[in-house]
């Protein structure tokens, strides 16, 4: 069962929303390919506020997601995407369905 959780938060530069919703659905294959990570969700919360949310059985597996190629493209690509740095919490899942 799950017990970990991380929860992102990225505001697109403006004019680069579509830039930012476009890598963050690409980044799908890439949340599959990660064995560790149980669930990977892209999400818009705004035309210009997009955030990742995903779940993990182990800090282990979280740990790994942080310094996997998902986090590795982001970084590589925000200064040119975002308005400023991606805001990347822990999050501990209390209860799950």
């Amino acid at each position: 069962m799950e017990k970990f959780a991380l929860l992102a938060r990225v505001e697109a530069k403006p004019g680069k929303e579509n830039e930012v919703l476009a890598f963050l659905k690409s980044a799908l294959p890439l949340a599959k390919a990660e064995p560790d990570t149980v669930r990977w969700y892209a999400l818009q919360l705004g035309p210009s506020t997009f955030g990742i949310f995903d779940t993990f059985e182990t800090e282990q597996g979280r740990q790994a997601h942080l310094n996997g190629e998902i986090a590795k493209a982001l970084m590589a690509n925000a200064a040119a995407l975002l308005a400023k740095d991606p805001v990347i919490e822990k999050v501990e899942l209390l209860a799950i369905k």
